[in-house]
């Protein structure tokens, strides 16, 4: 269902180019990684002898839409999550991390074909904790439980015009997680990585 919702809101987003106002809308699928900056290591709960990890390693899958107006401003929509469930401070514990955000977007044009991705806004991330117990209801059931927290991001990317409407994007991003603390070290983290998109309307 959740990739379902993601691919309804890339169409929408993409409908909304063809109104009277807006300009264009870009798709994008990216690769990258999450760093804690200033984390060195594990930290032991005093209380319950229970390590705090830094938030940072795996790889992560994203993806993102966007809606251009006037003036090279508009709105955007990314999600970025860990490909594949860590190993929370060597304990067995698996984890995920799944960052979604809404940005409001200014991409000025630096040339024909290059341009920046300015981007701000505020999210989620929601961390699963995972077990090989199961819980279930009558809709359906799960092994994890979610540790959720409200995010502010900033970042920028530099985009390259390749081939038409095909563009690469090396980006960074910086989150602000409120009481991240409570499952990391620390409350705040960076990823990098870089993604291709293709841009419906005037590149």
């Amino acid at each position: 269902m959740r990739k379902f919702a993601v691919v309804a809101v890339m169409f929408a987003l993409f409908a909304i180019v063809h109104s009277a106002s807006a300009q264009q809308a870009d798709a994008t699928l990216g690769f990258g990684a999450v760093m804690s900056p200033g984390a060195s290591g594990c930290t032991t709960d005093p209380i319950s002898g229970f390590p705090f990890c830094p938030e940072k390693g795996g790889i992560y899958p994203s993806v993102g839409a966007d809606v251009i107006f006037h003036r090279r401003i508009g709105f955007g929509f990314d999600a970025a999550w860990r490909g594949g469930q860590g190993n929370y401070g060597g304990t067995g514990l698996p984890y995920r991390p799944i960052l979604v955000d809404f940005n409001g977007v200014y991409q000025p044009k630096l040339g024909k074909k290059v341009g920046l991705d300015l981007v701000g806004g505020i999210g989620l991330q929601s961390t699963r904790f995972y077990s090989q117990n199961y819980t279930c209801n009558f809709v359906s059931c799960t092994n994890f439980q979610s540790s959720h927290h409200f995010l502010v991001d900033i970042g920028a990317g530099v985009r390259y015009y390749v081939w038409g409407h095909v563009f690469v994007r090396p980006e960074a991003r910086y989150y602000w997680i409120n009481n991240n603390t409570s499952d990391f070290t620390k409350n705040s983290i960076v990823r990098v990585g870089a993604s291709i998109g293709y841009t419906i309307g005037p590149e």
